[in-house]
């Protein structure tokens, strides 16, 4: 029935089925049972290199013999495999670039970098009280006029008097 549908309309169109596949047998049938490929089919990876690998590790399973076309099939399983990996690599990349600033739907959380500048800010004061203490140290131990000369109270007055200046 649905031939008999498709012959209906075919020959509506005026084209004869059987003259048009008799037609298409006849031109090329030299490609008939034959495998097209639209590019030359090109390992991914180094064939011979690769193919020492893999006999290295079949000797150990105690296989001796490794065909090239598993060379070939690992080859392209790899590049494959470093396809998708990079393409999900991309996706992650296109979402950390993506802002949620303006969107109403996200609110921020946590802002890393007003918290670094904080403890930035806090290291910095720290430095500077530290600072000012050995510095009040070191005039205290210059203003002090002990009897005893000691080299470290003589050390301590000529690094205040370098301080002063």
């Amino acid at each position: 029935r649905d031939d008999d549908d498709i012959n209906d309309v075919a020959s509506m169109a005026g084209v004869n089925l059987n003259e048009e596949s008799a037609r298409i047998m006849a031109t090329n049938s030299d490609l008939v049972g034959t495998q097209m490929q639209s590019c030359k089919d090109e390992p991914f990876l180094a064939a011979v290199p690769l193919h020492k690998r893999i006999l290295e590790t079949a000797k150990k399973l105690g296989i001796t013999d490794v065909p090239a076309e598993v060379v070939t099939f690992i080859s392209h399983a790899t590049q494959s495999r470093l396809r998708t990996v990079i393409e999900k690599v991309t996706v992650i990349t296109q979402h950390r670039m993506e802002s949620y600033k303006d969107d109403e739907w996200y609110e921020q959380a946590t802002d890393v970098r007003s918290q670094l500048k904080f403890f930035e800010q806090l290291e910095r004061l720290e430095k500077q009280r530290k600072d000012e203490q050995e510095r009040e140290i070191l005039l205290k131990a210059a203003k002090s006029r002990s009897r005893q000369e000691d080299p470290e109270q003589a050390r301590l007055k000529q690094k205040a008097k370098e301080v002063s200046r």
